[in-house]
């Protein structure tokens, strides 16, 4: 019996006990409705489910744009593995990264805050050890917990080992028992990967390497009768791309080797993704194991970026650029790089109709392709509703009855845990962004964004206002003609953007405060992250003297 029908038969019982209640002469009808069988429902198809813990797999791509999919029809690439899995499972076609970019979104993920909240305000800035983290939740559950691939919750370029065992941050120091990780990224041939500390050399691609290494973990345990609850984050299709020859040989006719090679690290992704659906129904455990495929913020943008040294000596960033229009066709990404300081653009668009790319607060740096594929709990469909990153441990507590207890009192996601069965009609807790300098404010259909200019530092783009379900393509900015919904939104975001900052000082923490990392300094990451501590702290006192 699937978890939908043990609550629903539940549900009818309690609802007859009720009614016989309610028909009783000796106690007062007002005194009962509905709701307790709403959660005696949920009690007992927990305790039916729970007896079979699920299997837990979150999959993330890194850098892969919402349209870059063969369920979205996205330009000449194929990725049947996930066309099947998206008509199996719950298609979410409205979920959000926690922020545009790559550490951020994982903090997001493995907390349900948001990323200021966490100390990973930005690429490079490590977690803070204080959060409470979904892994440690399914820990003490008694599943057994790994990470497999990409981390970027410590802190960027420290030395040559890819995650040694004194790092204050490696995985097993943050819930997981066991790890096969990267500080960044690990492309197609020749890698090293740490195996709980321990350096190991790999050939071939990454993508792939991960994954078997997953079914590996995944099997053993399945031998013990043990839950797993496994994470695999991809270092595709995050540039420098680097595929084989054979994957991308059908696009080399059609779009330059640079994008070639892009195209060819999503068949790869996808090709993985079939070996781990296929290797879970061999395993016999396919069934009762809910697989979350997503990526960590918008693709890479289809416009040229030009490198080069300013008259100070300082790196120059021109954007947007044409600077491939001259080059050869049949150049890689390093070597338009080395010789010509031309950070090519990707082809087809990433992000399809979807505005914007990676480091966006528009739709296409936030929206991901998206898929939960679940048998025993998910019939096939689907859903519009908002949704994002930070959801998956509220939800996850529920689906896998995790302690309430186990994530911070203070976070910003929901469960999805009925928006699994059937559709919402609406989301009635909005949803925050803020990261970099820049911040989105979303409420079902609308939504309040302001970009950073990251051409300029500290600067901003204008305050925009969008109905996304009116203009998914965001090219209508409403806030003239609707400045009451305006100043709602911005109204609602900024007491929200205040709670992001108290916690970023500490405030959630029994201690109060936000320990040290434990790391080495780095003068360009505590700069960053005293300047952003200073404005928050300023922040509060004005909004403490105003109170």
């Amino acid at each position: 019996m699937t978890v939908t029908n043990q609550f629903d038969m539940r549900f009818l019982i309690c609802r007859r006990i009720v009614g016989m209640i309610e028909n009783s002469t000796i106690i007062e009808r007002s005194h009962f409705s509905m709701k307790p069988c709403f959660l005696f429902s949920l009690l007992f198809a927990a305790v039916g489910v729970f007896a079979q813990q699920p299997n837990v797999i979150l999959v993330m791509a890194d850098d892969m744009g919402w349209a870059q999919t063969g369920y979205y029809g996205y330009p000449i690439l194929k990725t049947p593995n996930l066309d099947d899995m998206a008509s199996s499972g719950l298609r979410m076609d409205r979920f959000y990264a926690g922020a545009p970019s790559c550490t951020p979104t994982r903090a997001s993920v493995l907390t349900g805050r948001t990323n200021d909240r966490t100390g990973a305000f930005r690429v490079g800035h490590s977690i803070n050890k204080q959060e409470k983290m979904l892994s440690t939740a399914f820990r003490d559950a008694g599943y057994a917990t790994a990470h497999f691939g990409k981390w970027h919750l410590n802190q960027g370029g420290e030395g040559e080992h890819p995650l040694p065992t004194d790092d204050p941050h490696h995985p097993g120091q943050l819930g997981f028992d066991y790890w096969l990780s990267a500080t960044s990224g690990f492309d197609r041939g020749e890698f090293e990967l740490s195996r709980n500390g321990k350096r190991e050399q790999f050939h071939g691609d990454g993508s792939e390497v991960i994954v078997a290494e997953a079914v590996e973990y995944i099997g053993r345990q399945a031998a013990q009768k043990k839950p797993v609850f496994v994470v695999i984050w991809y270092s595709a299709p995050h540039g420098p791309w680097t595929a084989s020859e054979e994957d991308i040989k059908p696009y080399l006719d059609k779009v330059d080797r640079t994008s070639a090679h892009m195209l060819g690290e999503i068949v790869a992704i996808d090709r993985s993704i079939g070996h781990l659906r296929q290797s879970l129904k061999d395993l016999g455990i396919a069934n009762n194991t809910l697989v979350w495929f997503t990526s960590d913020n918008g693709g890479s943008p289809n416009t040229d970026v030009l490198i080069r040294e300013s008259p100070t000596g300082e790196r120059e960033f021109i954007y947007p650029s044409n600077c491939s229009d001259d080059l050869d066709p049949n150049l890689t990404h390093d070597e338009a790089m080395s010789i010509h300081g031309c950070l090519r653009g990707v082809d087809p668009d990433s992000t399809g109709h979807l505005r914007g790319f990676k480091k966006d607060f528009y739709e296409g740096g936030l929206r991901e392709p998206t898929i939960v594929e679940w048998p025993a709990g998910i019939k096939p469909r689907v859903s519009n509703f908002p949704s994002g990153t930070v959801d998956m441990f509220p939800t996850l507590i529920d689906i896998a009855g995790l302690s309430p207890d186990s994530i911070n009192k203070v976070h910003d996601g929901i469960s999805l845990a009925e928006a699994f069965k059937a559709e919402p009609a609406r989301r009635d807790q909005p949803m925050g962004f803020r990261a970099s300098g820049g911040w989105m404010w979303l409420d079902n259909d609308w939504k309040i964004v302001q970009n950073g200019d990251y051409s300029k530092a500290d600067n901003r783009h204008p305050i925009e206002l969008y109905n996304i379900i009116g203009d998914p393509s965001e090219q209508q900015n409403l806030i003239d003609l609707y400045p009451d919904i305006a100043a709602r939104l911005y109204e609602q975001f900024a007491r929200w953007s205040l709670s992001v900052s108290r916690s970023a000082l500490g405030t959630d923490y029994p201690e109060g405060r936000v320990l040290p990392t434990g790391r080495d300094p780095d003068p360009d990451i505590d700069r960053r992250r005293a300047q952003r501590i200073k404005e928050w702290a300023e922040e509060v006192r004005a909004a403490e003297a105003r109170e």
